[in-house]
């Protein structure tokens, strides 16, 4: 049953007048949740700074819809062997302020970052990378210390933007890019203002100037919305209120699978998870179904794995946990974990205050009762709460993975045995001898359907062995007023959609 608050809100939603303060004719507005605290690509970490981002730099390779890779800035490469990468660049493409992007642009930003040049932690994603030189004005070529396949990925839209040559901290603040749009000005907690980029050697954008509005508050953002002070944002409301603006006149709603995976980590250091019969019994216990329908209203898709499906490498014929308390108790009884005094052992759930984890937990708690495992619920704010996480002071806790996964190395980041924090986000402390060679045969492959076959494997001794429990895979959800037309959702939930976005007269 919704709260009285969901229901106040969705009364308002739909009744409350669209008398709004005029839009410009020419500017789409869109909601978003917070500033970008970086617009340097070499650093910005942030979700908004690297989705912005990617709408003011182009990079050497562009991602499509199952992540591929394909030419953008970088017309053609070659690989003569696996240590070498030859990139030959588009001729005509200028930055913002006229320069010719050339070869020297493209050595620049990379080894600014590797020589220290500018403090940031995207350095590490390119510490296979020995040396970059150039040849002539539009040939680029990376010398690497060892194999490193995704490498390409890391070249490409989301990981990376050229920036120009001699550029330093400023770009943070007064970005330069040869991206679609430009910048017109940022101001903090306030707005961010881009315009299109005339000079632009791609398709032009049909929109004029788009401003993001910062509105931290999310009931805020939807009477924004549907007053009509604002025409557009993604995945920024509740599925209550998502619900409740398909009702309401003036907006209109569209939605797409995405690639946001929501997981719960066991840590297999703790004396009860380190036995993979009690990791399969607690996947068995959950039923998601009732928390997708309910929780996410039906705005999510069940997970399998933390790879999407969208991705060139997702294996979906592995070992499923399709809700089955029967097995669950069957699997606990024979870890020697028999009923007594109304359960079987305690297990304590970390938890952030972010409202739909604490209820999930909740529910949760009441599934793991119906098999015997009693579940505490122990929830921090966020910073202690990762902090704990991070050190390994946890049992269970819930987190997703927005963007991170659509890179099938991250398989490594997550699992291999040398990833141990800091070293990386093996948080389970997860070790299989087995799952670490694939993993660094797969890093170092270079033939696409060789390295497909490594990662199916690796996702069914994972499905098997159940370092994670994967949950669900979080749609995207674009609300948006009438007036904008020609909307293609990216899976990635990013701002893709405003290179083809029009505004209708």
């Amino acid at each position: 049953m919704p709260k009285l608050g969901v229901l106040l809100l969705s009364a308002s939603l739909l009744f409350l007048p669209s008398c709004s303060r005029q839009r410009a004719a020419d500017t789409l507005v869109m909601i978003i949740e917070s500033s970008p605290a970086n617009l340097d690509p070499r650093v910005g970490l942030d979700a908004q700074s690297e989705r912005i981002d990617e709408l003011l730099f182009d990079a050497l390779l562009r991602r499509d819809q199952h992540f591929d890779l394909h030419p953008w800035l970088a017309e053609r490469w070659e690989t003569p062997d696996r240590l070498t990468y030859v990139f030959h660049l588009r001729r005509g493409v200028h930055f913002h302020d006229g320069r010719p992007l050339t070869a020297r642009d493209v050595k620049w930003t990379f080894d600014s970052m590797l020589q220290g040049r500018i403090r940031t932690a995207k350095a590490a994603t390119y510490r296979y990378v020995l040396a970059i030189e150039t040849r002539g004005d539009f040939t680029v070529v990376f010398h690497l210390k060892q194999p490193f396949a995704s490498l390409l990925w890391n070249l490409s839209d989301a990981a990376i933007g050229i920036v120009p040559y001699g550029s330093g901290a400023e770009m943070a603040s007064r970005p330069v890019g040869s991206g679609p749009f430009r910048l017109v000005r940022a101001e903090a907690d306030r707005e961010v203002v881009i315009e299109r980029n005339p000079l632009y050697w791609g398709v032009q954008p049909k929109l004029a100037r788009v401003r993001f509005a910062i509105v931290p508050d999310t009931t805020t953002r939807a009477l924004e919305l549907r007053n009509g002070s604002a025409d557009a944002l993604i995945n920024a409301l509740t599925s209550d209120m998502v619900v409740a603006m398909r009702q309401a006149k003036g907006v209109q709603v569209m939605t797409a699978p995405g690639t946001i995976c929501a997981y719960i980590a066991l840590n297999l250091r703790d004396p009860v998870l380190k036995d993979v019969r009690v990791r399969q019994a607690l996947a068995y216990a959950i039923d998601r179904r009732p928390m997708i329908h309910y929780l996410w209203r039906d705005l999510a898709q069940p997970a399998s794995g933390v790879l999407p499906p969208q991705s060139w490498a997702y294996n979906d014929e592995v070992q499923k946990y399709d809700f089955d308390p029967d097995r669950a108790r069957r699997l606990l009884d024979e870890a020697g974990y028999p009923l007594r005094g109304g359960a079987r052992f305690h297990l304590t759930m970390k938890s952030s205050t972010e409202e739909n984890t604490r209820l999930m937990a909740a529910v949760l708690q009441q599934q793991l009762r119906a098999v015997g495992i009693a579940l505490d619920i122990r929830t921090f704010e966020f910073a202690t709460f990762f902090g704990d996480i991070t050190r390994g002071a946890f049992q269970i806790y819930s987190l997703r993975w927005i963007g991170g996964n659509e890179d099938p190395d991250i398989l490594d980041y997550v699992f291999h045995s040398d990833r141990f924090p800091p070293n990386g986000a093996n948080r389970s402390f997860y070790s299989n001898p087995q799952v670490d060679r694939l993993l660094d045969q797969a890093r170092q492959e270079s033939d696409q359907s060789a390295r497909k076959a490594l990662y199916a494997e690796i996702q069914r001794i994972l499905a098997r062995e159940l370092p994670y429990i994967n949950l669900w895979y979080v749609d995207n959800v674009l609300v948006h007023s009438p007036r904008v037309v020609n909307l293609q959702l990216n899976p990635s939930g990013n701002y893709d959609f405003l290179r083809t976005a029009e505004l209708a007269n």
